[in-house]
């Protein structure tokens, strides 16, 4: 496994050269730009531009492990739902400019008065096309583990299983309802049986911070160690008035949850 951050909210506002130059110091080895921040890498950057964007992470060995989209496919307008499915794959066509992984969609809840069965259809079908589209660009998609309702796990198999396509993955992304009903009173915090039903697919973990007792992170890190997981994981934190010591800090603490610590 690969250690990495968000730039949601830890580094929003780091342009690319701070960016670089902090995770460099901070052993960190890929980043997930999200959309809006001030590294400024956006779908309106012209050709030239994306080919320096990717030279200079290239150039510091730094990898752009993902692009954090806000696009959202539960819309009951249909017009809305095609509009961001058009945009995600203008990130798409970003994402494979940059060298980039991935790119990163969300579910975001359920519409007022809407069928939670047809809006899970409807946003694995969406998903579908982009992840048909991203096939030809050498990009996978990965739908965020995210949104109410949409965040439980159930909900997210049946978006995947609606999607049906080898190029769509999942985003695990570290929540309080990725917890295990549990079985009796006093039993430890688990997340393996909903871990389960996306275990194949995952290919990046959001993390909070990992100082959160009540979330399982030992656990979460040995299941991912044993599905041979290699992808990221990306610090999803808050701002600090101190991000690099704080991000110091964090990979440490990510390093000796591991089930063999490394450095």
């Amino acid at each position: 496994m690969k250690l990495g951050t968000v730039t949601y909210n830890i580094a929003k506002d780091w342009d690319i050269k701070t960016l670089i130059k902090n995770l460099t110091e901070c052993k960190l080895e890929g980043v997930e730009l999200r959309t809006t921040h001030a590294h400024k890498v956006e779908i309106t950057l012209t050709a030239d531009e994306r080919r320096a964007v990717r030279r200079q992470f290239e150039d510091a060995g730094i990898e752009i492990a993902g692009l954090g989209t806000t696009c959202e496919f539960q819309a009951a307008d249909k017009a809305v739902v095609h509009k961001n499915i058009e945009e995600t794959k203008e990130w798409i066509k970003l994402a494979h400019d940059l060298g980039c992984l991935g790119v990163k969609v969300r579910p975001n809840g359920v519409p007022k008065g809407a069928s939670l069965d047809d809006t899970l259809k409807q946003i694995g079908d969406a998903l579908r096309e982009c992840a048909e589209f991203a096939l030809g660009y050498g990009v996978h998609v990965r739908v965020e583990v995210h949104g109410a309702v949409t965040a439980e796990l159930p909900n997210i198999r049946k978006i995947m299983d609606h999607a049906a396509h080898d190029n769509a993955s999942v985003c695990w992304n570290s929540n309080d309802t990725d917890l295990d009903k549990p079985e009796a009173p006093g039993t430890p915090p688990s997340v393996e049986r909903n871990f389960q039903l996306v275990a194949q697919e995952i290919t990046a973990v959001h993390m909070r911070d990992l100082h959160l007792e009540h979330y399982p992170w030992r656990q979460l890190f040995r299941l991912l160690h044993e599905i041979g997981f290699d992808g990221y994981c990306l610090a999803e934190i808050p701002e600090s008035a101190d991000p690099v010591r704080l991000l110091k800090y964090y990979r440490a603490l990510w390093l000796a949850y591991q089930p063999e610590a490394s450095s």
